[in-house]
């Protein structure tokens, strides 16, 4: 093997380094920017989490409110059917 013979073949071999290496920085900025991504949208699910979350409390609060509002209706309308049979005159519209 002669001398030039190995000269480039250092070269070649340098050349092949040279060329690892920008791989390696190209794969070292692609993954920061990936973890960048994933980081992204781990905070953006949480927050969309939590919007949901305040979204389904205020809906049971809401539900807590109207099956209230319902209750004291049916019973207004009990109590207001009790007393109109107690009182037959109320329903033909004159007093007794």
């Amino acid at each position: 093997m002669g001398e030039s013979q190995l000269t480039q073949e250092v070269q070649e071999l340098r050349a092949r380094v040279q060329l690892l290496e920008e791989r390696i920085r190209g794969l070292r900025a692609s993954r920061r920017i990936l973890m960048n991504l994933l980081a992204s949208q781990d905070r953006e699910k949480r927050g969309k989490i939590k919007n949901l979350e305040a979204e389904v409390q205020s809906l049971r609060h809401r539900s807590l409110r109207y099956a209230r509002a319902v209750m004291e209706s049916q019973i207004r309308y009990v109590r207001l059917e009790q007393r109109r049979e107690a009182r037959p005159e109320i329903e033909l519209g004159y007093d007794a």
